[in-house]
């Protein structure tokens, strides 16, 4: 069992900068891929960037590819998004999952990820 938690979001200006942390319980998730999506209002959620069990690996979306950076610190515990250059279409809530399953590889199939953060609001005006 893994339970994930984010924070960071928040209200910042068009080309501005926030990080999102993902803090988790749980033995595996060490060991688990995680990924973060993010779902605006009216619309679906949708893949962001993941980051496989040491870091090793990560697949980002074209939409954020080069301006977020996904890390992790497994001594911790916590996943970390660093997001740059935020536009306004980047407004959404953002989600953190793990999947303790497939934990060499960075997916972005929604239906791999067993558990599932609440969300944090991240708001970018224009």
């Amino acid at each position: 069992q893994v339970q994930v938690v984010e924070s960071g979001g928040g209200l910042v200006q068009t080309g501005g900068s926030l990080r999102l942390s993902c803090a988790a319980s749980g033995r595996t998730f060490s060991s688990s891929a995680v990924g973060w999506f993010r779902q605006a209002p009216g619309k679906e959620r949708e893949f962001v960037v993941a980051v496989n069990w040491n870091g090793g690996k990560t697949y980002y979306s074209d939409s954020v590819k080069g301006r977020f950076t996904i890390s992790r610190d497994n001594v911790n515990n916590t996943v970390y998004l660093q997001m740059n250059s935020l536009k306004p279409e980047d407004t959404a809530v953002y989600y953190c999952a793990a999947d303790p399953n497939r934990g060499l590889t960075a997916t972005s199939r929604i239906s791999n990820y067993d558990y599932w953060g609440q969300g944090t609001q991240v708001t970018v005006s224009s």
